[in-house]
């Protein structure tokens, strides 16, 4: 199998992600979730996915659909496809798999989850974590990892704009 098929591989259906969540969880694997758009992946998502995986053994990151990241980002969002952004966070040595959501929220996926670490960057409060509730219910914990100073994909597009 060629590097591009393994990579392809971390690209999971809920389907597919509960198979190896049941057999991650025979090995104890502690399973670790995070979740966002990741439209252009910069320095501060790779912070924070790195921080991501030092909670645990196994990383999934939840990515947001196209017709999601418009919603929530506007009608100039994504910049990069949904494919295209699943297979660069595939890419990435800490993420063990990819799983694309379509609702605008990952609380769906995270109660199929049923992560032992939810994680999200440090510019949100644990109160306004989807799904924190819970995942602390079950016995999970929450974790904020905080954020790289001036480093948003909002920015980055700002400066290619010429708006500064």
């Amino acid at each position: 199998m060629n590097h591009l098929s393994r990579l392809q591989q971390k690209i999971v259906t809920l389907p597919q992600l509960s198979s190896l969540l049941h057999i991650w969880r025979l090995h104890s694997d502690t399973i670790v979730f995070t979740n966002g758009c990741f439209d252009l992946l910069h320095e501060g998502h790779i912070h924070t996915l790195a921080a991501a995986k030092d909670q645990g053994d196994r990383l999934i990151v939840g990515l947001n659909s196209d017709a999601s990241t418009t919603r929530l980002k506007g009608p100039d969002r994504p910049i990069n496809n949904e494919q295209q952004r699943a297979l660069v966070l595939a890419a990435l040595q800490v993420v063990d798999l990819v799983v694309v959501f379509t609702e605008d929220t990952p609380e769906n996926l995270i109660h199929a989850i049923q992560p032992d670490v939810l994680v999200k960057g440090g510019d949100y409060t644990i109160e306004q974590i989807v799904g924190a509730d819970f995942v602390q219910a079950y016995g999970g914990s929450v974790v904020t990892i905080p954020l790289v100073e001036g480093m948003s994909t909002s920015s980055i597009e700002s400066r290619l704009q010429g708006r500064k």
